[in-house]
């Protein structure tokens, strides 16, 4: 009972000890856990894409640039975190520096997750382990760095910027965002599958199972301080 109390999603982002009092307060410990939840996101979009099973919605836009384009994968996703990050200026959002390490290391780690990922084509649980791989990591990797408090990623904060000079439903600006980015990706040849599905319907658990996760951790730190 105990194991599953931990495992309870959580519904809100969690106050810890390394959460930072604003954007641009950095101390080493938040550096390294910001850099940690980077690292793993990038490498559960790499799980994703070399499943071959589908592709996140902003993957497959990733992926169907570099199929038109001479960038790799990974500096498609830099291009196109830059320009969204360039949609913040007529919204007068403002980066933290959470904003800017996302776009470097998300896309630095995806580049180097699909060299080191073997592609899967033929084995087909290996293929969903993959899927599943990734929104497990990705749901570990968005609570750790969502919790520095360093700042939204490029497309989080055009969404909370376009749900403030909207008023438009936060949850109804995100769908809408998806379809987009999801619809110009397909058509540009990103890869669309199972996993984007899967992705859809597990990666709001992932995350709040994750966030439960880091909430406990805090507790028995704490714990052992005190």
């Amino acid at each position: 009972m105990q194991f599953i109390n931990v495992l309870r999603p959580h519904r809100t982002v969690p106050k810890t000890s390394w959460t930072a009092p604003d954007q641009w307060s950095l101390t080493p410990l938040r550096l390294l856990i910001l850099a940690f939840g980077l690292t793993i996101f990038g490498f559960g979009e790499a799980l994703l894409i070399q499943s071959t099973l589908g592709n996140t919605p902003w993957a497959v836009l990733s992926q169907g640039l570099s199929r038109h384009t001479p960038l790799s994968l990974g500096w498609s996703t830099f291009f196109i975190s830059i320009v969204v990050l360039l949609g913040w200026i007529p919204l007068k959002q403002r980066p933290g520096f959470g904003t800017l390490a996302n776009i470097v290391i998300i896309a630095f780690m995806l580049q180097i997750g699909t060299d080191i990922f073997p592609i899967q084509h033929h084995t087909l649980w290996i293929r969903f382990a993959y899927v599943f791989g990734g929104i497990a990591l990705i749901g570990c990797g968005s609570a750790f760095y969502i919790t520095c408090g360093l700042g939204p990623g490029p497309r989080d904060g055009l969404m909370t910027g376009l749900h403030r000079v909207t008023g438009v439903r936060v949850g109804r600006v995100r769908l809408v965002l998806e379809i987009i980015v999801f619809s110009v990706g397909w058509a540009c040849g990103g890869r669309v599958g199972i996993g984007t599905l899967c992705f859809a319907l597990f990666i709001g658990n992932s995350v709040a199972i994750w966030l439960g996760l880091v909430r406990h951790l805090e507790n028995v730190i704490e714990h052992r301080r005190g």
